[in-house]
């Protein structure tokens, strides 16, 4: 019932969609859905708590991405999210500027250095397509 509770979020929701495809760190998150660092990552020690996700530390970087337990368990239900994020402009749009993030050569550090060149290539990235 509490994974129903902390799927009843969009902002967690929108980081599901991401973590889906790729195995991302806190920055990259907050750069590509435009949160707070710390919303970010107070939305994913839920859904840690909740063994909805993993984490690997690599270096000073903490890298999340789905547990392949919570996977396997709830396999229905991931595809019908799946399905959902497929279908819904906001959740497309967030995939989209994430594939123009990982298709990039910038990284975690480019983005501690200057958030908004990353943001703003994304940006423009989207507004060329």
């Amino acid at each position: 019932m509490d994974i129903l509770k902390a799927l009843s979020d969009d902002n967690r929701l929108r980081i599901i969609n991401l973590l889906t495809k790729y195995e991302l760190c806190v920055c990259e998150i907050s750069t590509v859905l435009l949160m707070s660092q710390s919303n970010v990552s107070r939305h994913l020690t839920k859904l840690r708590d909740l063994k909805v996700i993993v984490f690997s530390k690599s270096a000073q970087w903490i890298h999340y991405k789905l547990s392949e337990d919570f996977i396997k368990e709830n396999n229905f239900l991931i595809d019908y999210l799946k399905d959902i994020f497929s279908k819904n402009d906001l959740f497309i749009t967030d995939s989209k500027k994430c594939d123009i993030y990982k298709n990039s050569n910038y990284s975690c550090k480019d983005i501690t250095k200057d958030q908004n060149m990353v943001v703003d290539y994304i940006n423009n990235k989207i507004k060329g397509e």
